[in-house]
């Protein structure tokens, strides 16, 4: 018998939508697969690599508005299945919420480049995303959705650094997909567009810094926003949202930032 945990709708910004969140295991896809059937979402697919997180996640949330699949985003085939079960099972994909990424292994400086690390850290980051856009696209257009496609990129693409040379590329990557997809499925009435978050304490962050924990990570940020306070993951799943729903529904081609006014 399907369990359901109590969320209350708030404002049914999302009401009877079905999305899918790539990287939902966690963090900022956590946040936002909560956030969506919080606003009404009927089905909200996780997609990770995270099972045991991912399950418990799906579980928390109510196994009749939220569903679990394991997904490696980098092998193409894995993501159209990931695709065709959201379909197959809920009747329709609204939303895909391209979240999944990886961080640089290493300092990346350009004088020690390794090709194997960048190569790997790609496969999930840009052809992953690719991935996710070209197969979600195709089943709204199949399914004659006006749908929304979000891809998760970073502040990091903007700013000048010494580091991680790799992630930095990759998202810039990321901006090039989603402008180029959001010409090219304006036709079909499927706007495409991407939020970029300033530094945030998620698992990947506290691994970056070296810190034991998201606290300690929010305190190494603390200093840099303009703004007072920390960025949270529910800031970012509250942009996403944002571009999910009608309130967007003129919004195409854009990178919306969530950075706190973040300096370096």
């Amino acid at each position: 018998m399907a369990t359901t945990a109590p969320f209350v709708t708030v404002d049914n910004k999302l009401q009877d939508k079905v999305a899918i969140i790539t990287g939902g295991a966690g963090g900022i896809g956590e946040a936002t697969a909560k956030l969506f059937v919080e606003h009404g979402a009927r089905g909200v697919v996780i997609a990770d690599v995270h099972d045991e997180k991912g399950h418990q996640l799906a579980e928390s949330i109510g196994t009749d508005r939220s569903t679990y699949i394991h997904c490696d985003v980098s092998d193409e085939n894995q993501v159209k299945s990931l695709v065709e079960s959201a379909v197959k099972l809920y009747g329709r994909l609204d939303v895909m919420f391209c979240n999944a990424g990886i961080f640089s292994s290493s300092i990346q400086n350009i004088l020690d480049f390794d090709m194997a690390a960048y190569e790997k850290l790609f496969s999930v980051n840009v052809s992953g995303v690719a991935a996710s856009v070209k197969h979600a696209a195709r089943a709204m257009v199949e399914g004659g959705v006006s749908g929304s496609i979000i891809c998760t990129a970073s502040i990091a693409a903007s700013l000048d650094g010494d580091r991680f040379t790799d992630y930095t590329m990759s998202k810039c990557a990321v901006l090039g997909l989603m402008r180029r997809a959001s010409r090219q499925l304006a036709e079909h009435g499927i706007r495409v567009n991407c939020v970029s978050p300033g530094p945030i304490g998620t698992t990947m962050s506290i691994k970056s810094l070296g810190v034991s924990n998201q606290e300690e990570a929010e305190k190494v940020f603390e200093s840099k926003y303009l703004l007072k306070g920390v960025l949270k993951v529910k800031h970012v799943a509250d942009a996403v949202l944002f571009l999910a729903c009608k309130d967007s529904e003129f919004v195409t081609g854009q990178n919306l930032v969530v950075d706190g006014a973040y300096k370096i």
